[in-house]
């Protein structure tokens, strides 16, 4: 119990004004809309869970990787409903297990100061590979994703890979996954706004998306600030 008080005292902290705020009204607002859409209970839990998630990866709490957890199950869930197949593999069979490892992860490299997950840059080259491997997958798993008869096998492929590419990122600590997870963003909002459009009930889900994108913003500018002073890897490491 000592362990456990120590923890949530941990991710209470280091809290700013405008953060809290943001948190609250991003899960009230999306709440709001979602039930007076007569959105499903699946849904708005999983959407609930994802913004918050997000929120707290941006702010580098512990935590974010408990509410991410359990997101990614009822994602996939209305995912396999909207017949994203990509979305629905994405998060059963990696998102799961990269939560349980990145937990490991940002605990070895806390900032014990702020209560926050410690923030590092990537190199030029390393841009550069991470550019060429991603629009490598896209294109080949988009071929997949047509085979399989999914909606949108480019959009889906690309929402798919470059959110194993950001969640690599996320894991590493690198302010740059942040840029990547902008355009996932953009691509999921295109997707479920098609979804919404095609008679899907996924409003909790596109709301929870177009959440998910302006939150990217924001965190890239934090994190960015954050790894300013920070000296910038010359390679990979955890």
């Amino acid at each position: 119990m000592e362990r456990l008080g120590r923890f949530i005292k941990n991710e209470m902290s280091g809290w700013k004004k405008r953060e809290i705020f943001w948190l609250v009204f991003a899960n009230i607002a999306l709440l709001a809309i979602s039930l007076y859409l007569g959105d499903t209970l699946v849904g708005i839990l999983a959407s609930l869970t994802g913004v918050t998630c997000v929120i707290l990866c941006g702010k580098g709490k512990m935590s974010t990787y408990l509410f991410g957890t359990v997101n990614v199950v009822l994602y996939a869930y209305v995912a396999w409903q909207a017949k994203y197949y990509g979305d629905v593999m994405l998060n059963l069979l990696y998102y799961f297990p990269t939560n349980i490892l990145g937990w490991f992860v940002w605990k070895k490299n806390m900032d014990e100061d702020k209560q926050e997950v410690a923030k590092k840059r990537m190199t030029i080259k390393q841009d550069i590979i991470v550019t060429i491997v991603s629009i490598a997958g896209i294109l080949g798993y988009s071929y997949v994703l047509g085979l399989l008869g999914g909606n949108l096998p480019l959009v889906d492929s690309m929402s798919t890979v470059l959110s194993i590419v950001a969640q690599i990122l996320m894991i590493k600590r690198f302010t740059e996954q942040w840029i990547v997870w902008i355009a996932v963003d953009a691509v999921s909002v295109i997707m479920w706004v098609a979804a919404f459009f095609n008679g899907g009930e996924s409003v909790a889900v596109l709301l929870m998306w177009i959440i998910y994108l302006v939150n990217a913003v924001f965190m890239f500018i934090k994190w960015y600030n954050d790894s300013r002073e920070k000296p910038v890897a010359a390679e990979v490491s955890a």
